[in-house]
């Protein structure tokens, strides 16, 4: 009978440890907090900035081709953007997509490394202003072929910043925007 008792005793006190540790494990769900959801116009930075490409119909072979890359801000806040992997600071990586008759053509120029950016290494839009770059292309693509060249920027902008944001990122931290740029089409005569 010391048995029988012994065994419900332990029953008893393994049933109590089970409902203890099942009520102490038991949490009260609330639901977190809301947190400010952005403005339409924080959600839309990349989009709402406007980026145009454009360049000479026709060119003749081993002459320059100069493009311009214009990005405007038709926000209403200020704009800090990153000038690298874009026209603004040159060509200093392959940022074009360029083919010629459909068939893409090799990037012939520098490949840039570099330590994270300085606060000088971006250029600010104003609301209602942009900014432009102008580069050869010919000095990066061997252009030298007749033919039709489809030539497109091909982003997304590395870093944008909104008034108030602190440039460059903290701890490396970018935040890309993607810009659509209408692609350039350059017909290289002999």
């Amino acid at each position: 009978m010391f048995i029988s008792c012994g065994r419900r005793l332990g029953a008893v006190v393994l049933a109590l440890g089970m409902l203890g540790g099942a009520c102490a494990a038991r949490q009260d769900v609330t639901s977190a907090p809301a947190t400010a959801q952005p403005t339409k116009e924080e959600q839309a930075v990349g989009t709402t900035l406007t980026c145009k490409l454009s360049g000479p119909e026709q060119a003749r072979a081993g002459e320059p081709v100069e493009l311009t890359f214009e990005l405007g801000n038709p926000t209403a806040q200020s704009l800090r953007v990153l000038a690298w992997h874009t026209p603004l600071e040159g060509v200093r990586n392959k940022i074009f997509e360029v083919s010629r008759d459909g068939a893409p053509l090799d990037y012939q120029g520098p490949m840039a490394k570099r330590a994270p950016p300085a606060a000088d290494s971006y250029v600010t839009l104003s609301p209602g202003t942009s900014v432009e770059g102008k580069v050869d292309l010919a000095r990066f693509y061997d252009l030298q072929a007749p033919g039709t060249y489809r030539i497109a920027f091909r982003g997304p902008l590395m870093d944008v910043a909104r008034e108030g944001e602190p440039v460059p990122a903290p701890n490396g931290g970018f935040r890309p925007a993607d810009v659509p740029c209408p692609e350039v089409l350059v017909t290289v005569t002999p």
